[in-house]
């Protein structure tokens, strides 16, 4: 399963937003490495367009796809030399596939900040620095090993050295490796497990104040401005503290409390779920039936043998054919009935690249 680790500096929220993700209280204290080992937690992937394909059939179950988030021990400045828990931090970062970074955006007083100062620009500089570091260190040993070859007019290693002088160079230069190469040679890096390669989201932990009024917190301004100026996404603003409150509510009671407070929009950890999700380059397709309306996650690009797999190797095993119609579709006609009647249920073959919110019916024959 495909995982985001969420990593920050000390103090910042870390903790109380991973337990209030996965609804699971882990160690939470007022002090560095409140977190020692990495925890793990599953998520639901909540989407609207599976409540409503269960609304036309009211099937026995509901099943949502699932997403893993790994709570990773706080680090500090010198972590790629091996200070604080850094070389733990490094080995449990390497295994996540994308790094939601948690910065402090809020003002309080009774919880100590590792630097003495609210200043999110700065505490994601360090984080990322120290990545950099760990890439520079992975880079270099690796010329290391080839350069000779290359030299020497190893065609393979020559190509190999070709790609990496210039990611060197750039890590050197402050650089990400995510905005040094294409997605064709980030494919070739793949190997090397590089951090700065993997994609990042940036989570502004606002305080439940803030919610009503986002604009005004000049933490988050400072930290839009400066990650729009590096081709990073917007921070998705959220209030950990107010988000593990919610988090021991039904969807419905979450709403309620929300209203109550007059924060009827704020999206939060969805929004995060959500964005997470499609970082990381998943879509869904569903399986629809009396006895369960299921959401199942697959890489974009996947053909339909590859999906049928997410179910049972068999049905990759074995694949024919699947029938497929859209889930807007299917929801518009009410009945998979009516949607056959009308030809609006194709029937695809070994080829078919499979789209985002495809209702399908595998046929396979082991």
């Amino acid at each position: 399963m495909l995982s985001a680790g969420i990593v920050g500096l000390p103090n910042v929220g870390k903790s109380t937003l991973f337990s209030a993700i996965t609804n699971l209280q882990v160690e939470i204290a007022n002090y560095p490495f409140a977190t020692i080992e990495p925890n793990a937690g599953i998520v639901n992937v909540i989407d609207e367009r599976l409540d409503k394909l269960a609304s036309l059939i009211k099937p026995d179950k509901v099943t949502h796809t699932t997403f893993r988030f790994v709570d990773i021990a706080g680090l500090v400045k010198g972590a790629s030399k091996g200070e604080g828990l850094g070389n733990q931090f490094l080995a449990n970062i390497r295994e996540v596939d994308l790094i939601c970074h948690v910065v402090r955006c809020y003002e309080d007083k009774k919880i100590v900040h590792v630097n003495n100062q609210v200043d999110p620009v700065f505490d994601f500089e360090i984080i990322v620095n120290e990545l950099i570091q760990a890439d520079i260190e992975v880079v270099n040993t690796r010329i290391g090993k080839i350069k000779r070859k290359a030299e020497s007019g190893d065609k393979q290693s020559k190509e190999e050295y070709q790609l990496l002088a210039p990611v060197l160079q750039g890590l050197q230069q402050n650089q990400m490796v995510l905005h040094l190469v294409n997605e064709v040679d980030l494919k070739k890096l793949k190997s090397l497990n590089l951090l700065t390669a993997k994609p990042i989201l940036v989570v502004a932990n606002v305080s439940e104040a803030d919610l009503s009024n986002l604009d005004h917190n000049p933490h988050l301004t400072q930290l839009n401005q400066f990650l729009k100026q590096h081709n990073l996404p917007h921070a998705i603003p959220v209030c950990a503290l107010l988000e593990n409150e919610l988090s021991s509510l039904d969807a419905n009671g979450r709403q309620d409390w929300l209203k109550e407070l007059g924060l009827s929009d704020y999206q939060g950890l969805n929004q995060l779920i959500k964005t997470a999700y499609d970082a990381i380059g998943l879509w869904s397709f569903f399986t629809f039936g009396k006895q369960e309306v299921r959401a199942w996650a697959f890489k974009k690009g996947w053909l339909a043998p590859q999906c049928a797999g997410e179910i049972h190797t068999d049905f990759e095993r074995g694949f024919i054919k699947v029938e497929v119609i859209s889930w807007n579709q299917l929801y518009e006609l009410k009945s998979l009935q009516e949607a056959k009647k009308q030809g609006l249920v194709r029937l695809e073959g070994k080829a078919y690249v499979m789209q985002d919110g495809d209702v399908c019916h595998f046929k396979f024959n082991v």
